[in-house]
């Protein structure tokens, strides 16, 4: 369209993917040990909703604590969500990878 712009892209900034919304917040994230997936859901969200990151994760409702699950239900979380040598982990192995994917 005559007289219209394409916003800019954003620039890959320490290894944040180009389609973040926040960049910044990512980075931050990131820094405080969020995966890359889960620091570009909140960054974007954040970015959607005009919202801190500290307000994004509050509309839910509470999810248990990986502790209070039993071994063979990590083990199938760990495999929904595409984790590899999740078999031979011990619990707390498994929590800290269902944590840290």
């Amino acid at each position: 369209m005559p007289g219209k712009k394409n916003p800019p892209r954003a620039k890959r900034t320490g290894g944040a993917p180009t389609s973040l919304k926040k960049p910044d917040m990512y980075e931050d994230l990131r820094e405080d040990g969020a995966s890359k997936e889960k620091a570009a859901r909140i960054s974007n969200a954040a970015a959607q909703k005009g919202r801190s990151k500290s307000s994004v994760g509050r509309k839910g409702g509470e999810s248990g604590s990986y502790e209070d699950w039993k071994v063979p239900d990590l083990r199938k979380r760990a495999k929904e969500l595409g984790l590899s040598n999740y078999s031979n982990k011990n619990k707390s192995e498994l929590v800290k990878a269902l944590r840290n994917h």
